[in-house]
């Protein structure tokens, strides 16, 4: 089945039985795939960072981002439906914050990976 190029076969075989072992279900790459694919737009980094730096109203958004409000709106609309970022309403204003700290955390280290390449 495999097409052996190693030199060292039972280590070979032993890399590949680990592997195999810990793949994850469909169920996780799909849901995985669809976190970075949250991920890899610009305006939605923009914003988780916003965010990491503290809860913020959409017109707060808006300005820091100097973007519209209903493009931040767009935005944060499906980095809810993502899990990404959370909100809770206080009268008439609706205030926005990271899910939690997981986002916080891959907000953080990716800044981190990033800025260790440059």
């Amino acid at each position: 089945m495999s097409n052996m190029a190693c030199s060292n076969t039972e280590q070979h075989e032993k890399n590949v039985a680990m592997a195999k072992e810990k793949m994850l279900s469909e169920r996780e790459f799909l849901f995985l795939a669809e976190l970075f694919k949250a991920l890899g737009d610009y305006t939605r980094v923009r914003i988780l960072y916003a965010l990491s730096v503290g809860e913020l109203c959409v017109c707060a958004l808006a300005e820091v981002l100097d973007m519209s409000q209903s493009a931040i709106s767009h935005q944060l609309r499906l980095l809810r439906a993502a899990k990404l970022v959370r909100y809770r309403k206080e009268g008439k204003n609706v205030f926005y914050s990271l899910d939690d700290d997981h986002v916080r955390n891959l907000v953080k280290q990716g800044l981190e990976h990033v800025r260790e390449q440059g």
